[in-house]
């Protein structure tokens, strides 16, 4: 599976990325693991997800989104999640640093 996320920190700070394996990839952000945008603004509150089995399609989605200016994702957040809740139980991640198996 292929997954375009949305992530946010606490004060709403978004990120948009895409991968072949969300569970890991949360990890990753909840932990710091990987030094930057994300650890730097601590984003790391799965609040949007959408996966698919065609690779090529969560490219185009993943550009999609990262090219829509921030008030476009805010709505489509709200459609689907209008607390903003962390989404990451659903991937099967739940806690901060939980250990994936």
């Amino acid at each position: 599976m292929h997954c375009v996320y949305i992530l946010a920190s606490a004060k709403r700070v978004l990120y948009v990325g895409m991968t072949n394996d969300l569970r890991r990839r949360l990890y990753e952000h909840k932990t710091g693991a990987i030094p930057g945008f994300t650890a730097r603004y601590n984003i790391d509150r799965l609040v949007h997800y959408e996966c698919t089995s065609d690779p090529n399609a969560a490219i185009r989605r993943e550009k999609q989104l990262k090219g829509w200016k921030r008030e476009r994702k805010v709505e489509l957040i709200a459609a689907g999640n209008p607390e903003w809740d962390d989404l990451s139980d659903q991937v099967g991640l739940l806690g901060r640093a939980r250990r994936v198996c």
